[in-house]
């Protein structure tokens, strides 16, 4: 009985680590209020001061053919840009990105045709947070940084 339950918890935690996210050997960036063109391929990343509400209010994209990057542009309404987290993974080729205490204006869904951005999610993972999923057409890399008056979150993508 007892080698039975080893064998068990043996094999549940070797099932856990090679489905599991190993986020410690992520390099975690703080997104800076300015441009940097610091175009990361994948890692975790956090911002936005998080002070008060926010409400999504728009999302919008435009693709500068002479520098080969498309810029993705999302506004707040709000006092500041939400508290944000995020991931980018180089694997999946999609962009997850969490904001807090925030809310989306309806009708929000997508931007038309993108050079590099297949789709856009948005989901409401609860009265607090608001998650956003952007699957890429191919391996990209994206510099992202925030603006404070509008608030803004820019992601700048390139391949």
């Amino acid at each position: 009985m007892n080698k039975l339950l080893l064998l068990s918890i043996l094999l549940i935690s070797s099932v856990a680590d090679v489905y599991s996210q190993n986020l410690l050997n992520e390099r975690i960036r703080e997104i800076p209020g300015r441009k940097k063109s610091i175009y990361l391929e994948g890692g975790v990343f956090h911002g936005g001061s998080g002070t008060g509400r926010s409400t999504l209010v728009a999302a919008r994209h435009s693709y500068r053919a002479a520098e080969n990057f498309e810029r993705l542009v999302f506004d707040f309404k709000g006092s500041s840009l939400p508290k944000v987290y995020g991931y980018l993974s180089e694997k999946e080729k999609k962009l997850y990105i969490d904001f807090f205490s925030s809310d989306l204006k309806p009708g929000i869904s997508s931007f038309g045709n993108s050079k590099f951005v297949k789709n856009m999610d948005f989901f409401k993972i609860s009265s607090d947070t608001l998650s956003l999923e952007l699957g890429f057409k191919s391996k990209v890399s994206v510099d992202i940084f925030y603006l404070k008056s509008p608030s803004r979150l820019v992601i700048d993508v390139k391949n």
